[in-house]
């Protein structure tokens, strides 16, 4: 009983802090993704570092500097949204982030006890692999969306309504795919990686997304995103979320740990909570660039 009422509370502590950050304003979104993205890498480098303990070796500049480098990254990624004295966040970021990804190979050269590429790649996975998405994220939030519903009819999206999409799909996703395989699951998915996965579960909680979206988006949606747009951020979020989840799972269980961190008790760590839009959101971005711009 005293583990549901914790779990029940960092929920809802966790609901309410993601409602707030997401919704009240663009600074907010960006900080709350800015600080998800340190703490759900350096739990990724944690990860690593139990997979191949020579991760652990390396120095503390290049320790230091990947940090530095992914903050800056995802500062880079705000463009012209928040200006510092007459120059653009986005501008700095991006001169911080070439600076820093050229000072990490060289740190690992000279500090580092043992030279190691690998150790470079792993730092430069956990960059493409964590942080990307999250400043793709706050990219989309950052920037009012220009609908175009037919070739003469253009409305504005506001920027929080993907991100939010994306989470809620993803969550509809989880939940139904659960349900649904707690129901008639019989065939495993992936037993290696997520022994409680089903092929049933699995599909039902992937088409009941989608059809959650197209319900809403036909009856009520219409106003901010046409109907393909609904079905299509649900099919991204449903599908490539749960191959996010496959992977950190396959991460975990590589590293022998259950969670990725503790953050929440009950929930796990950053990557637990995020692992599905680690994925999602570069789909999602990439569709937006493509196809609603």
């Amino acid at each position: 009983m005293k583990t549901f009422f914790t779990r029940t509370a960092s929920a809802l502590v966790f609901v309410a802090v993601m409602l707030g950050g997401i919704l009240w304003n663009p600074f907010t979104f960006f900080l709350l993704f800015f600080l998800v993205n340190f703490f759900a890498l350096q739990e990724y480098f944690k990860l690593i570092r139990q997979i191949d303990t020579d991760f652990a070796n390396t120095s503390g500049l290049h320790r230091y500097g990947v940090s530095i480098a992914s903050c800056a990254i995802m500062l880079a990624f705000t463009g012209s949204n928040f200006i510092l004295g007459d120059i653009n966040a986005g501008f700095i970021g991006w001169w911080l982030a070439i600076i820093f990804l050229m000072v990490l190979p060289l740190g690992e050269i000279l500090f580092s006890k043992d030279f190691s590429l690998k150790n470079i790649g792993y730092s430069a996975l956990g960059l493409l692999y964590v942080t990307i998405p999250f400043s793709m994220l706050v990219n989309i939030r950052l920037n009012a969306i220009d609908i175009h519903y037919t070739a003469d009819q253009v409305g504005t999206a506001p920027g929080w309504l993907i991100p939010l999409l994306l989470i809620i799909f993803i969550w509809i996703n989880d939940t139904m795919a659960y349900i649904v395989g707690s129901l008639i699951g019989r065939t495993p998915f992936a037993p290696a990686i997520s022994p409680k996965k089903t092929i049933e579960g699995t599909l039902g909680g992937m088409i009941l997304a989608v059809a959650a979206a197209g319900v809403y988006g036909h009856f009520w949606g219409s106003s901010y995103l046409a109907l393909q747009h609904w079905l299509v951020l649900a099919g991204i979020a449903a599908v490539f979320g749960t191959i996010g989840d496959l992977i950190e799972s396959k991460l975990k269980r590589m590293a022998g740990v259950k969670d990725s961190g503790n953050i929440m008790p009950g929930h796990g760590g950053f990557l637990d909570r995020f692992d599905s839009m680690l994925l999602a959101a570069p789909f999602a971005w990439i569709y937006v660039q493509s196809f609603m711009l």
